[in-house]
């Protein structure tokens, strides 16, 4: 019987702890990457913010909010936004447009390229990363970081009242 390729990342080998964890050939390994790499991002950043006496003791309620809203704004921005297509390009492939500016898209590739447009095309994988950058920011370079997150809040804001807006529009009409 022959092994067929798995669709996606590179298939575990029989010795790896992993093995037997899926039928489909989850890349596990490049999953792993990923992991490793933000983790090694927030450790230098956490170890940095000490040495330089920059470790808050809390974080204001305000700030976490503003970073929320912008947070998820800047997440589905880069996931699903015609624009930032050009960022997702060399991972993903394009599927259709689903909105007025949003794009499906699926991820290409095998390994770390599959991964990485998984990553990309997930604005619920992508709040992490966003998240980390954003509370970094406040610790290395605070006012410009709130200034960032303030507009990009704007605009979440906004699309909220576009959406809303646009159902009621409907809801009146039909």
């Amino acid at each position: 019987m022959a092994a067929t390729a798995a669709p996606r990342g590179t298939p575990a080998s029989p010795d790896r702890s992993s093995a037997g964890y899926d039928e489909e050939g989850q890349p596990l390994a490049e999953y792993g990457g990923l992991l490793a790499a933000f983790a090694t991002i927030l450790s230098v950043g956490a170890v940095a913010a000490r040495r330089q006496g920059r470790l808050p003791e809390r974080v204001r309620a305000h700030d976490i909010v503003l970073g929320g809203v912008a947070t998820h704004k800047l997440a589905r921005l880069v996931a699903k936004d015609k624009v930032t297509s050009v960022v997702r390009a060399p991972f993903t492939r394009r599927e259709e447009e689903t909105g007025p500016t949003e794009v499906e898209e699926q991820p290409r590739g095998h390994g770390l390229r599959y991964v990485v447009g998984e990553l990309l095309l997930c604005p619920f994988c992508l709040a992490q990363w966003m998240a980390a950058a954003y509370v970094f920011g406040l610790v290395f370079a605070p006012r410009i970081t709130r200034l960032v997150a303030a507009m990009m809040a704007v605009v979440g804001l906004s699309d909220f009242l576009q959406v809303a807006y646009k159902a009621a529009e409907n809801r009146r009409q039909g």
